[in-house]
């Protein structure tokens, strides 16, 4: 008999939905007050999780929602480099869905 494997399940800051870990980005917030993109996961740190959705990360810039919830002031660079790996990425997962087909 073959055991199902727990799925780890984490909340989006922008939509407030739980979705697999596997499908979110962790934004990091270290000691210093640093914010940085966590691409391992393992980064130490206050730790928020955003879906790989590009439209959902460009509302969050347009609201400045990560300035919120990090108690911190992030210039548009960070949104637009986040922008960017989020497209990224998204085009990535794209590419394997069309492979296995």
């Amino acid at each position: 008999m073959v055991k199902k494997r727990k799925i780890p399940m984490r909340k989006d800051i922008i939509s407030g939905e739980m979705f697999p870990k596997k499908e979110l980005v962790r934004i990091v917030r270290n000691k210093e007050g640093q914010v940085s993109l966590d691409e391992t996961g393992k980064k130490p740190g206050r730790g928020a999780y955003v879906q790989i959705d590009v439209t959902a990360v460009k509302s969050a810039k347009s609201s400045h929602l990560l300035d919120q919830v990090f108690s911190v002031d992030l210039d548009d660079n960070f949104y637009d480099e986040l922008i960017q790996y989020v497209d990224h990425v998204q085009a990535r997962a794209e590419l394997k869905r069309n492979d296995k087909l």
